[in-house]
């Protein structure tokens, strides 16, 4: 209420919504009234909506300086921010602590960052093949601190939650347990040997007779997303797998900019179709055109023949015998993808890849090709009925909670007691553990598919690994082209024992190849007999 020589407009401020009860209370029940009075609150409400979105990259980076840290969105070069990035080089910052899963390839992504050497340091899962980014930290131009995908989706969930810190069984017993992992070599880089900076040694706990490790939370000055759709508020959704990081880096950061290829007016998106609120979001950009560059282009010649050495094919369709219907299966690069090619007629099984997808079909057709669906491996690939996609950090939290019932992945080194090495040579070869180190630390049964032995003969089945670890005691069973062997894991260590021998090979060829003792069933049988 106003003074009595005030009138009520002149002292009072209608608050958009409480426009039609007001209406009441104030003009009464005059219907022409009260609908002008709602026009006005309804024009009020709409001019007082502030958007997010801004004019251009270059602007909405305007403010990124020197020693910043961002954390960059996207999957291998599936859903990355094009055209912040270009924007990013152009503007010249130095020395910038960049988090993403990778750094693109050596001309793509935060490889162009790297080309321009304005990052100083990497905190990355996967190198991969941006031979820059291994040929920069090996030389020790770069820092580079290597962090399990699963676990660097979890620190950036919870930087971006208000959780300081967490503990994880990933990487237990490991180098990045121990703090024996190099972050930065000397100016003479790996081949002098010298170490400028280690990574921290992680405190441990035991809960429920396991072990764990610590891991700190990441948050970011900026994020850089890269999402299919916005609204004018920021409200995000993405398409395929291009969602992966972008979610948790989008969480994580104080500023998030969020590039898009659509921008839609408020109330455009449903509110069950937004998968991040723009709650998050601080910048909106519309990208002014998109590559979208594709890394593997994999697709099928509609033939349905598979194409594979007789050795890998053997080896395949023997993992394959351990799949039961309706498992659900996690296939690493490599040669554990052929393994679902062979699997026994009615038997259904769910693929999931740690980029974002449950549920993936076969490679497509030329004319399917789609940029923004890959699996882990960086193929193009398509989606089944029943299919979903989700976020990185949701797509670990399936893995480490147990929900995968088998992982099967290659490895460099198994070692009697089914501890696992494949993802580092110190000084020489750097691909990075990727989400290895969290399938093998969660209750998922472990199934390692590889040859027999490496170059030369050399045993990479061994008493011991010599190469640092991806999990200790993790190995269930082992299938090379020689045979199948099964591991204890738990309790005292005793040999492993070979169950199956291939039918082209002896005894003796397989304990000549093999350079740990084992035990042999007692009733052997010989592979896909």
């Amino acid at each position: 209420r106003g003074s009595a020589s005030a009138s009520p407009a002149s002292k009072m401020v209608v608050a958009p919504r409480m426009a039609p009860f007001l209406v009441r209370r104030l003009v009464g029940p005059s219907a022409f009234t009260a609908r002008a009075l709602v026009a006005v609150g309804t024009r009020a409400a709409s001019t007082s909506s502030s958007s997010k979105v801004v004019a251009s990259a270059d602007e909405a980076i305007a403010d990124l300086k020197d020693g910043a840290t961002i954390c960059v969105g996207g999957f291998g070069l599936c859903g990355i921010p094009e055209n912040l990035l270009n924007a990013v080089r152009r503007k010249g910052v130095k020395n910038l602590t960049a988090v993403s899963n990778n750094a693109g390839v050596d001309d793509a992504g935060l490889g162009l960052l790297l080309q321009s050497k304005q990052i100083k340091r990497m905190i990355s899962s996967y190198v991969g093949e941006n031979k820059l980014f291994e040929e920069q930290y090996l030389s020790g131009a770069l820092e580079v601190e290597l962090t399990p995908q699963g676990t660097l989706a979890e620190r950036l969930r919870a930087g971006g939650a208000g959780i300081p810190a967490f503990f994880t069984p990933t990487a237990h017993g490991t180098i990045i347990h121990e703090g024996k992992n190099v972050i930065k070599y000397g100016p003479g880089g790996a081949k002098s040997g010298e170490v400028e900076i280690m990574s921290e040694p992680r405190e441990s706990r035991e809960f429920n007779g396991k072990g764990y490790i610590m891991e700190k939370a990441i948050t970011g000055d900026f994020a850089l997303v890269k999402a299919w759709k916005a609204d004018e508020r920021g409200n995000l959704v993405w398409k395929g797998t291009a969602r992966n990081f972008n979610p948790d880096c989008a969480r994580a950061g104080k500023i998030c900019i969020a590039e898009v290829e659509e921008i839609v007016p408020v109330g455009s998106l449903s509110p069950e179709e937004i998968h991040l609120p723009g709650i998050y979001v601080q910048r909106v950009i519309k990208g002014d055109s998109y590559e979208k560059r594709i890394e593997k282009r994999t697709v099928s010649s509609g033939s349905g023949e598979i194409n594979a050495d007789p050795r890998r094919e053997l080896i395949a369709r023997r993992a394959a015998m351990d799949l039961t219907d309706g498992m659900y299966v996690n296939l690493g690069i490599g040669l554990p993808t052929l393994v679902s090619n062979f699997t026994k007629p009615g038997i259904r099984i769910e693929l999931q890849s740690e980029n974002g997808l449950l549920g993936i079909g076969p490679y497509p057709m030329e004319a399917d090709v789609d940029p923004d669906l890959i699996n882990a491996g960086k193929e193009t690939i398509t989606m089944i009925p029943g299919s979903s996609t989700f976020s990185s950090a949701d797509s670990f939290a399936m893995i480490r909670g147990g929900h995968v019932d088998m992982t099967i992945l290659g490895a460099m080194e198994v070692a009697a007691n089914g501890d696992l090495a494949n993802w580092i040579i110190p000084g020489k070869m750097v691909k990075g553990m990727g989400g290895a180190m969290d399938l093998v630390s969660s209750d998922s049964r472990v199934l390692v598919v590889m040859e027999h032995t490496a170059k030369g003969g050399k045993h990479k089945l061994k008493q011991s690994c010599g190469l640092p670890l991806t999990g200790a005691r993790v190995v269930n069973r082992c299938i090379t082209e020689l045979g199948v062997f099964d591991f204890v894991t738990t309790g005292p260590e005793v040999p492993p024992t070979l169950i199956e021998i291939a039918p082209d090979t002896t005894l003796d060829a397989v304990k000549a190849a093999t350079g740990f003792e084992f035990k042999v069933a007692e009733n052997l049988k010989t592979m896909l007999a």
